[in-house]
């Protein structure tokens, strides 16, 4: 893979951009693709990226689970984003879904343990019941926590993908909206995600800098 593919990639995962912005940008160092070719890019060489931060990065995740949805609207039909983060933040995986019921919730946690490979320790819910219905019968043993105020880590981590809805004017389909979050959420963003409470600054750019090289030495620049 060239660096000039590399580079719209990394722009179009790195910063909330659409890509017409990232055809622009590279238009602006004389690099001339249209903006097409920097979606076609994404798509094929995106998850091979997203594979290899994933193996660089296990074992990193917590062990507390926040969980919480999201309404994304699609054609006019309502869609649910389910995430999970961990305690720092980190996204741990991210599920587009038609409902929003105790099934829908029983997906998201059986994919959470295939990716994690372990029960949480805690599991942090708003008060939608179907979690809780979900959690007796996949996880009993589990401790959860269901409270408004105590998901705030959940709800934040929608933030980003809501600045994504606004520049790309909604996502086109709810196979666009999972292949792209799916990629984006929890590798390119966990990558270069720092905890900001109460980090000293020169630690967030010793994390940057670490971020930096890892993607450095992943995309072979």
């Amino acid at each position: 893979m060239t660096r000039s593919a590399r580079d719209p990639l990394y722009r179009r995962h790195r910063f909330p951009l659409s890509l017409r912005m990232v055809e622009d940008m590279l238009a602006a160092r004389g690099v001339i693709v249209s903006h097409q070719t920097v979606g076609l890019w994404a798509e094929k060489f995106g998850r091979c990226f997203a594979n290899d931060i994933r193996e660089r990065s296990a074992g990193r995740l917590g062990d507390k689970w926040y969980l919480d949805e999201v309404v994304i609207t699609i054609r006019g039909k309502k869609h649910w984003l389910r995430r999970a983060v961990d305690q720092d933040g980190f996204v741990l995986d991210v599920l587009i879904q038609s409902r929003r019921n105790a099934k829908a919730a029983k997906r998201l946690i059986r994919k959470l343990l295939k990716g994690q490979g372990s029960t949480p320790r805690v599991m942090i819910t708003d008060k939608l019941r179907s979690y809780d219905a979900a959690k007796r019968e996949i996880m009993p043993g589990v401790e959860h926590r269901s409270h408004k105020g105590q998901n705030n880590r959940a709800e934040n981590s929608h933030q980003p993908i809501r600045r994504r809805e606004r520049i790309m004017k909604r996502f086109k389909s709810q196979r666009h909206l999972q292949r792209f979050v799916s990629i984006h959420d929890p590798d390119f963003a966990n990558l270069f995600h720092i905890p900001r409470q109460d980090t000293p600054s020169a630690h967030c750019r010793e994390v940057r800098a670490a971020a930096m090289q890892m993607w450095s030495e992943i995309a072979h620049l």
